[in-house]
């Protein structure tokens, strides 16, 4: 995700095409859910993370390599919970 970001920095040009990307409606709505669904998944780690430091690193990485991290984030979650849905879902604090 980052040498896609550097990329698109590099060989494009951000403003002429972001203002094409938010003239159209699809590239609105493709926004608004990429960007919907950073928030919520930010604040389940937030939430799930007893260190908010911890948390933080979790985020930015989130922001800059992408739902990878995200994936990852998940499966370490489920290899942490054991098996224990609550656990899951409420990190260390259950």
């Amino acid at each position: 995700m980052s040498a896609a970001i550097g990329y698109a920095f590099a060989a494009g040009d951000f403003g002429t095409e972001g203002r094409q990307l938010l003239a159209m409606p699809w590239g609105i709505v493709s926004l608004v859910d990429l960007y919907v669904g950073f928030s919520l998944f930010s604040l389940w780690i937030f939430y799930r993370e007893p260190n908010k430091l911890s948390a933080i690193v979790w985020v930015a990485l989130l922001l800059v390599l992408g739902f990878f991290i995200g994936s990852l984030y998940v499966l370490l979650a489920l290899v942490q919970s054991k098996g224990d849905w609550t656990r899951f879902w409420h990190g260390r604090s259950t």
